[in-house]
């Protein structure tokens, strides 16, 4: 990665671009959109209301922006990163005070046509800044400290944001999003050491923390973490969720009950099972044949992008197509490891497929970047 130039070639017309677009990078993401459809249709008994009929819709809408921001040049996208950057930031402070609140969160802002989660957002403006950052930067200092100081104020302002709402999952995804930016600039590997060892430190504070005057996570989040050491000392409370979702992977077996077949779903004990838990319900109707099928799906997404990255010798196009893939990346995988019982719930959609505005929009418009990226790269 620390080879990729700088500047940029001759630019391809309209038409060009429009052959250079990666269809088969999207008819993937339209694949796995509709087993999304799918599944929104079974967990409603067969009816496309009232999740299947607006996730298409927006799907529609989000995949026409898609194309349309893949058609604009890469290096306006550079030229407006730190603008979006300050916008998403705008919108996180605005959550602060007239923020919608839903689930003991505050996370949301009602725009009257659309409620719009501003973190979501900043998934991809973190990004953004970051790989124009890098960008801009000259190879030689990417490593020393002076220059360090930037991004690592870049992803924890919006972090700091967003753990307030509070929202750890996407604390951590925004964390893990910007860090890889970092990574693939080529900042040294000594300075992820030093902050893995600050990541055991501060979890081991987290955890003192517990029950005292300044506990520094909500006592559901401690919940979460006590009952995903062990589901069973709370199966009816914090623990129903992972339990359920467990009961169904099981029932699913090797090739699932078949499609609207799944009791756990359809007699309602799963919860969020449009949501965050949209996977369980794919896996006990579809089995393991299913599941995997669908992982297969998001894997091939991930080495189009990558594939992309690797041929783009633009330094901004590069970083931001590999930071975007890796942040789609950690969507899926922690939202899957959530739901077998690998790591806490921390309420992370499957991307594509869970129900939602937000999170397939914001989804969608990173697409767009990356097919930008690809379309304008430097081969």
């Amino acid at each position: 990665m620390s080879a990729i130039d700088r500047g940029h070639g001759a630019r391809p017309g309209l038409w060009s671009k429009a052959l250079r677009f990666n269809w088969a990078l999207a008819l993937l993401i339209v694949a796995v959109a509709s087993v999304g459809f799918l599944m929104l249709f079974s967990v409603a008994n067969g009816s496309l209301d009232p999740w299947a009929r607006p996730q298409m819709i927006r799907f529609g809408l989000g995949f026409a922006a898609m194309f349309m921001m893949a058609m604009i040049d890469i290096r306006f996208w550079r030229a407006v990163a730190p603008v979006i950057y300050g916008g998403a930031l705008a919108l996180l402070t605005a959550v602060e005070v007239i923020g919608v609140i839903g689930k003991g969160a505050q996370r949301w802002i009602d725009l009257g046509v659309i409620t719009v989660q501003p973190s979501e957002v900043m998934k991809v403006a973190l990004v953004l800044a970051l790989a124009a950052y890098y960008a801009w930067l000259p190879h030689e200092k990417v490593s020393r400290p002076l220059w360090m100081a930037p991004p690592l104020l870049l992803i924890l302002v919006p972090v700091a944001m967003v753990l307030r709402q509070p929202d750890l999952g996407t604390a951590i995804l925004l964390v893990a999003g910007g860090a890889a930016v970092m990574f693939l600039a080529g900042v040294s590997l000594w300075y992820f050491t030093v902050g893995a060892a600050s990541t055991v430190g501060a979890v081991t504070l987290v955890m003192a923390s517990q029950g005292t005057d300044w506990q520094l996570l909500k006592d559901y989040q401690f919940r979460r973490i006590a009952v995903f050491l062990d589901p069973a000392q709370d199966p009816l409370g914090a623990g129903y969720h992972i339990t359920q979702s467990t009961i169904a992977l099981g029932s699913g077996g090797f090739s699932g009950r078949g499609f609207m077949e799944g009791t756990q779903s359809r007699l309602n004990f799963l919860p969020e099972k449009h949501t965050d838990f949209i996977f369980t319900t794919l896996a006990e109707e579809f089995g393991f044949i299913g599941a995997a099928s669908v992982l297969a799906l998001y894997l091939l997404i991930i080495a189009f992008c990558f594939a992309s990255m690797a041929s783009n010798r633009d330094r901004f196009g590069a970083l931001l197509t590999g930071g975007l893939a890796t942040t789609f990346f950690l969507f899926f995988a922690v939202n899957i490891a959530m739901v077998v019982g690998l790591m806490p719930v921390v309420g992370v959609p499957l991307p594509l497929v869970s129900y939602g505005g937000s999170a397939m929009m914001v989804i969608l418009l990173a697409f767009g970047l990356i097919q930008s990226a690809h379309i304008h790269r430097r081969s």
